[in-house]
């Protein structure tokens, strides 16, 4: 009874439509399409840090002749709340939202044109220190959630558009 379980739900999912988006690994077209990304300079430390975190990703590192351009530009903001008596804040909010463009190298023509973004809440302490370094642990889990996002997107991208290696 099991078995015939098993063996109904695995038909089921084969039916549905649903393919992987990296279903042939590193050989996959979207794979060899994340290698041709050419990840443009970002402004700031959080620039540097998301940029870094997308070539990771992205693995571009060794490509020669890319095909794409990643453009991205970002808005990190830092926002006070719960106010005291006193008007001393008691929590941060920390917002890092980009604007990204993928641009064909070869036309100039800008391909996905999207936005992602996140963001995370700190606790403001008495020690000022603790305060900066919550701010910036908060920075470079924004800039992997962020990276995360732009990747995903350009890999819908790809697999949708059969765009060229």
């Amino acid at each position: 009874m099991r078995a015939a379980a098993v063996f109904l739900a695995a038909f089921a999912l084969a039916g549905c439509g649903l393919r992987p988006l990296y279903g042939d690994g590193a050989a996959s077209p979207v794979a060899a399409t994340l290698r041709a990304v050419q990840v443009g300079p970002i402004e700031g430390q959080a620039g540097w840090l998301v940029r870094t975190k997308l070539m990771d990703r992205l693995g571009a590192a060794g490509e020669a002749s890319p095909a794409y351009r990643l453009d991205i530009v970002l808005d990190d903001d830092i926002t006070a709340f719960g106010i005291r008596r006193d008007r001393a804040a008691t929590r941060e909010r920390r917002t890092l939202r980009a604007r990204y463009q993928l641009v064909s190298i070869a036309t100039g023509q800008v391909v996905l044109d999207a936005t992602a973004g996140s963001d995370a809440g700190i606790d403001i302490v008495g020690s000022e220190y603790a305060t900066v370094a919550a701010e910036q642990t908060a920075l470079e889990h924004l800039a992997e959630i962020l990276a995360d996002q732009v990747v995903a997107r350009v890999g819908l991208y790809a697999a949708r558009t059969g765009a060229p290696q």
